[in-house]
């Protein structure tokens, strides 16, 4: 799903981001070594399908034409993502598969240095201007504490009590929150004022709705329905909830407290998802966050080269999967 020119970023700049984890790790000092064991055996186990780490890099280039100085952003991108997916795959309640060599506890332990003290350091590095360090350091503390709401609420979330208002508000402190916390830091390093700043970090909230909601779509296309599985009070549910009639309703409820250990209801509730009348609505708010997300881009402006990149990024990420795949069904 990744452009050609996403791509190329890419491929430029990777090896400087490991170098720069590598880095961060080394400055620990050699009294870390087992600390650098544990993170390094989490970071080659938790990999990264999409390599949205070079997002800081293209808001760096729309901002000054050059996306190089975001590196050490990148690297904060990669580790607090990494942290992140271990423990939501602790927390969906299936259990999450530590990384070869270590115990359950060590790799706990690993996840919560690399998301949480890591990113910190990586402000510290001496490729990033003193004058803004305080600056970034308070988008990290205030991410922590915003996406770990959305994950509280997500996790105590109402099936019965599910609309699309209250599941965006969780998918916009989960998934928007890191998003916005590494699009506003790249502005903040690039010398944007306060104004353009908080229009990026709407962007990124938006994005990473957006890229939830793709998430979604991609678990049921791929059919590890881990969504299903895990109970998961989903957008695409929310859809199928809200408004529906109350036989309907009853159903959907039914199905998704048996789906968790019956295939067949998976399956049933898979099919209430995949309706037509709630795929329409479903992509109907989709290309609706994603027309947001354009206008804030156009509100932006900037280096046409990189503002080009996101355009695609966005409309790339919007694109509706599910009807090929209930076609298919």
């Amino acid at each position: 799903m990744v452009t050609a020119l996403y791509l190329d970023l890419h491929q430029e700049f990777s090896s400087k981001i490991e170098e720069e984890i590598e880095s961060i790790l080394e400055r620990l000092g050699p009294s870390a070594d087992s600390v650098r064991s544990v993170v390094t055996g989490l970071l080659r186990h938790q990999k990264m399908k999409y390599p949205l780490s070079v997002l800081p890099l293209v808001v760096h280039g729309v901002e000054t034409g050059d996306p190089g100085p975001a590196v050490p952003l990148s690297a904060v991108h990669v580790l607090w993502w990494t942290s992140a997916c271990y423990l939501d795959d602790l927390s969906d309640g299936h259990g999450a598969h530590p990384p070869a060599g270590l115990t359950p506890h060590e790799a706990l332990l690993a996840a919560v240095v690399t998301g949480h003290v890591l990113p910190l350091k990586a402000i510290g590095s001496r490729r990033v201007p003193e004058p803004v360090r305080a600056a970034l350091t308070a988008e990290v503390l205030d991410c922590g504490i915003t996406a770990v709401r959305g994950q509280l609420g997500d996790m105590r979330a109402d099936a019965g009590d599910a609309s699309r208002n209250s599941v965006v508000t969780a998918y916009r402190e989960k998934s928007g929150a890191p998003f916005g916390m590494i699009t506003a830091m790249a502005a903040i390093l690039a010398g944007a004022e306060a104004g353009r700043t908080d229009l990026w970090r709407e962007f990124g909230s938006l994005f990473g709705i957006l890229w939830q909601m793709f998430n979604d779509q991609e678990d049921i296309v791929s059919e590890r329905n881990e969504d299903l599985l895990n109970g998961t009070v989903t957008y695409l549910f929310a859809c199928a909830l809200e408004d529906a009639a109350p036989e309907v309703r009853h159903r959907v409820l039914d199905l998704r407290a048996a789906a968790r250990t019956s295939a067949a209801s998976r399956s049933a509730l898979a099919g209430l998802l995949l309706a037509p009348a709630v795929l329409d609505r479903y992509e109907d708010d989709i290309r609706r966050f994603r027309d947001e997300a354009h206008r804030i881009l156009g509100d932006l402006g900037g280096d046409e080269r990189h503002l080009s990149v996101l355009r695609q990024l966005v409309d790339q990420t919007s694109r509706p999967l599910l009807r090929a795949a209930s076609a298919a069904g």
